[in-house]
């Protein structure tokens, strides 16, 4: 009997100017959590589509092998009847069905062409329950957090009675309470004989979680590692992931902070936008001071996205109260046109629906906030956009063969360089950034934290908006903790700690 249900051997596939795989080959065990680390680009996800059929076997050349047999898979629905299955990190939830749909979308079940619905809810509450999602299955999905649509679209895997999940980036977008869930999850699923491979970036759940790993850079093998017996550590995956040792994970923090404040914001409150009565932030108020690192901390749902959004020209919320100074004078921002124009700058953490235009190329991504300092006259200078577009391309690092090439063809961490590039190009005073290394590897993080580190270095000023604390804490001079809508409590950069952080944000609001 093989006891490898997947062997990959000797694949190569190529885009039209990328050469995405070259001659990669790997084997997955039975029963076990394989892990794929690698940079953004490396070819990870491109091989997990290979793999399950989103990119067809005449696509591709080399040989993979499911369960001892040569695939020729045309469609994921090949794969699926085959007992694989594969979750992208952009969810495929249908938003406005409930869960117990969306369990069932694609394979429903009928007798003489018709769907017993009530069989179906029933039918649902056994896999819910195995997710442990304690949810009517008459929900609909778009009601619910990121991190319980990650358990129905595992629920649904499960309903396909699945041999293989292949999970990508499954935690990025959770916090750490549902992330340690999910890998709890993920753990159960192995003891009950499925197989997983796990697309991730975060190097701490890869040593928690995986039986054996491989690492893949520049779209090739460079090695597969049995964790326990091979002695793994992070920063051998590091240095494997990026071709060199990373001694800081953070760039030096020498850079001087001014006693200026070029923002003040003072009892800002923020109500919601389809609950108008609803507070969604409450009397936050804060300052920013030239060449300064400012974080904002705290958990998912504390309120950090509403206040940048509300801010910037109002971009969340149906209303919102308090007062907003920029180089100490009050202003009024209506839109985020007017913000932009008084020299604020914001990067969404939802680069896919607010940071970028996905069917147009690099380049006009990057000059789509600019185009009046690249216009004379109302026409568009194009030999000034394609200049400035590639003199991001290569400070940035942005790996794409042209800066003509549509944005949704580059990996992830190159998207976000892209979406920096656009805000640098803007040229703003004050530049907020929301989740700046979400899903991104360990190698483009650092790229993206120099290039942080760089607009401070030159008086301008940052604030980042992060879940993660270790990045807060490495970053930031100074940190604001935020929970339930509140600004909890601020700690400078020799006060911050993980503990400090925590028991900040979960303060009783009674204390504030």
């Amino acid at each position: 009997m093989n006891e490898y249900i997947l062997e990959v051997q000797n694949l190569t596939k190529v885009f039209p100017g990328v050469r995405a795989l070259d001659n990669v080959s790997f084997k997955v065990k039975k029963g076990e959590i394989h892990c794929l680390c690698g940079e953004n680009g490396a070819g990870k996800s491109t091989l997990m589509k290979v793999v399950s059929g989103v990119h067809p076997h005449d696509s591709f050349n080399g040989k993979v092998s499911f369960n001892g047999k040569e695939t020729n898979y045309k469609t994921v629905k090949d794969s699926e009847n085959d007992n694989m299955a594969i979750i992208h990190q952009e969810l495929a939830l249908s938003p406005y069905l409930t869960i117990f749909e969306n369990i069932f979308l694609g394979h429903i079940k009928t007798k003489h062409g018709i769907i017993n619905w009530n069989k179906l809810i029933i039918d649902s509450r056994q896999y819910l329950k195995k997710v442990g999602l304690n949810e009517n299955p008459e929900t609909i999905v778009s009601k619910m957090g990121v991190g319980k649509q990650q358990l129905v679209e595992i629920a649904r895997a499960l309903s396909k009675n699945v041999e293989l999940l292949i999970l990508d980036e499954p935690t990025s977008s959770l916090n750490d309470n549902e992330s340690e869930k999910l890998l709890l999850l993920i753990n159960e699923l192995k003891n009950e004989g499925i197989t997983c491979i796990m697309i991730s970036h975060k190097l701490n759940e890869v040593m928690e979680i995986a039986d054996s790993i491989t690492i893949l850079r520049d779209g090739q093998t460079i090695n597969s590692y049995d964790v326990k017996k091979d002695n793994v550590s992070e920063e051998l995956i590091i240095k494997q992931m990026v071709g060199r040792d990373m001694t800081h994970r953070f760039p030096d923090q020498t850079h001087d902070v001014g006693t200026i404040n070029v923002l003040e914001v003072k009892d800002w409150s923020v109500f919601h936008p389809e609950y108008p009565d609803l507070e969604v932030v409450r009397n936050a108020s804060f300052h920013l001071k030239q060449g300064e690192i400012l974080a904002f901390c705290g958990p998912m749902g504390a309120g950090r996205t509403e206040l940048m959004m509300s801010l910037f020209g109002k971009a969340y919320g149906s209303r919102s109260t308090g007062q907003v100074f920029v180089h100490g004078r009050e202003e009024h921002f209506h839109t985020p046109k007017d913000a932009i124009a008084k020299g604020m700058g914001y990067v969404s953490e939802d680069r896919k629906d607010l940071g970028l235009i996905l069917i147009q190329s690099v380049k006009n991504n990057i000059s789509n906030s600019s185009l009046k300092k690249l216009s004379y006259m109302g026409i568009i200078n194009k030999g000034k956009e394609t200049l400035e577009a590639e003199n991001y391309k290569k400070s940035l690092n942005i790996k794409t063969p042209t800066v003509n090439q549509i944005v949704n063809n580059l990996s992830g961490g190159n998207q976000q360089k892209v979406v920096l590039s656009r805000c640098l190009l803007a040229d703003p005073d004050i530049f907020i950034v929301d989740e700046p290394t979400r899903g991104i590897d360990v190698g483009a993080k650092y790229e993206i934290y120099s290039i942080l580190k760089d607009l401070v270095k030159e008086g301008k000023s940052v604030i980042i908006v992060t879940s993660e604390m270790p990045e807060a804490i490495g970053m930031a001079d100074r940190i604001y903790v935020m929970n339930e809508g509140l600004i909890k409590g601020e700690l400078s950069r020799a006060e911050a700690s993980q503990e400090k952080i925590m028991t900040m944000a979960l303060k009783k609001i009674e204390e504030n």
